[in-house]
């Protein structure tokens, strides 16, 4: 599998030199948001607002009243949980084209609670006009920048940086509500979003090999999402549905699908992996990842739950195609 580093950092840089109109903010964290190749040259359209992200919402929401398309960058919990009403009531409600992306999502800190982005799509889908993003892989987090322009309105990202595996071909870039089917099966159908998905497809592999008739279907659009567009993939699953996100399983993509579910008319049973209505504390992403059951092995354990059976898996069976996330040596630390 391939490994990428500086996906963002370089994608940003190649952006501007064809979208003058793309103006750069960020809240004292450059290195850390991949800014510094695009700040190093294009010093006109960047903007250091200090540690001051509600004063950076209304300074982006007035850049794009005057035609500029401001891509905010900063950590996610830095945006949702900081500068909710600046949002709201300057981007949101006159519906203007900035374009906000949130770093580190879910348990991708050892940070803790007041760096891990555990509920930013459920607060941020709740606002009108707001379209939520959510990057599995390099293919991905290439293709976000276009797609975001493209959208008419306020956009919240949540972004990969560091090192990234390519799961997708770099010639099926992102798309707006248009979820990738990577398998489809009879048994159970998996939905996944963000780094869950690198570990589905391992867990889904391991699984199929036993004999177990396994879909899978990635999700990257999570508002606007129309569970309608792969409804002959999910309803196929005679033993059920699982849900596997990096947030909590309050108002994410276990909620969307379980809503759309009714509406549907389907009547799987649902599973929804994720932090279940707790916070994370701070640790390695793969100990927070078992900890709190969105990895590989969890997966697997859910499946053989709902076929009742045992199929003698293990971590170290899994453990064999793990690819560790791999951060700078400059952010040791990994903030």
């Amino acid at each position: 599998m391939e490994i990428h580093s500086q996906v963002h950092a370089r994608n940003l840089k190649k952006f501007g030199e064809y979208r003058p109109e793309v103006v750069v903010l960020t809240a004292d964290l450059s290195e850390s948001c991949e800014t510094g190749y695009f700040r190093d040259t294009y010093r006109d359209r960047f903007i250091t607002c200090g540690v001051s992200e509600q004063n950076m919402m209304s300074i982006a929401g007035g850049l794009a009243r005057e035609g500029f398309i401001p891509f905010v960058h900063t950590f996610g919990v830095f945006i949702y949980r900081r500068a909710l009403d600046q949002i709201a009531m300057s981007i949101a409600y006159p519906n203007l084209p900035v374009k906000m992306f949130g770093f580190l999502p879910g348990i991708m800190t050892p940070g803790g609670a007041t760096h891990q982005a555990i509920e930013d799509v459920a607060v941020m889908r709740a606002l009108p006009n707001m379209t939520v993003l959510d990057v599995g892989d390099v293919t991905e987090v290439e293709s976000v920048l276009d797609l975001a322009v493209s959208i008419d309105g306020p956009v919240y990202v949540r972004m990969l940086r560091g090192e990234i595996p390519r799961l997708f071909p770099a010639t099926e870039p992102m798309r707006l509500d248009t979820p990738r089917v990577l398998a489809t099966g009879t048994d159970v159908v998996v939905l996944s979003s963000s780094i869950c998905t690198e570990e589905a497809l391992r867990a889904t592999a391991a699984l199929r090999a036993k004999g177990v008739s396994v879909g899978h279907v990635h999700v990257s659009t999570l508002k606007p999402f129309t569970l309608a567009k792969v409804a002959d993939v999910v309803g196929a699953a005679k033993h059920g549905i699982i849900t596997m996100e990096n947030h909590t399983v309050i108002g994410g993509l276990g909620t969307i699908v379980a809503e759309q579910l009714v509406e549907l008319g389907l009547r799987q049973r649902l599973v929804k992996l994720g932090l279940q209505d707790t916070f994370a504390h701070g640790a390695s992403r793969r100990y927070l990842a078992r900890e709190y059951r969105i990895d590989a092995i969890a997966l697997v354990e859910e499946v053989e739950t709902l076929l009742g059976t045992r199929f003698g898996i293990t971590e170290a069976d899994l453990a064999e195609v793990r690819i560790e996330a791999i951060h700078s040596s400059a952010k040791a630390e990994a903030l």
